[in-house]
C-alpha cells in the first residue's frame, strides 16, 4: 500500500502556524504568571514569618539577640 502525500494549501499552513503561535504565546504568558505568583507568594511568606516571630517574642518576652 502506498501513502500519498497531499500538499497542504497555503491557507491551511497559515492557519496551523497561527494556532501554534497563539498556543506558544499563551504558554509563555502562563509561565510568566506563575513566576509572578511565586514571587508574590514568597514575599507574603516572608511577611507572615516576620509577623509570627514578632508575636512569639511579644508573648514569651524573649528578647532577640541584638548586638549592643
Amino acid at each position: 500500500m502506498r501513502v500519498v502525500n497531499m500538499k497542504r494549501s497555503r491557507t491551511e499552513v497559515g492557519r496551523w502556524r497561527m494556532l501554534r503561535q497563539a498556543s506558544r504565546r499563551k504558554a509563555r504568558w502562563l509561565e510568566g504568571q506563575s513566576r509572578r505568583n511565586m514571587r508574590i507568594h514568597t514575599i507574603r511568606k516572608c511577611i507572615f514569618n516576620r509577623q509570627r516571630n514578632s508575636l512569639l517574642f511579644a508573648i514569651h518576652g524573649v528578647v532577640p539577640n541584638r548586638p549592643s
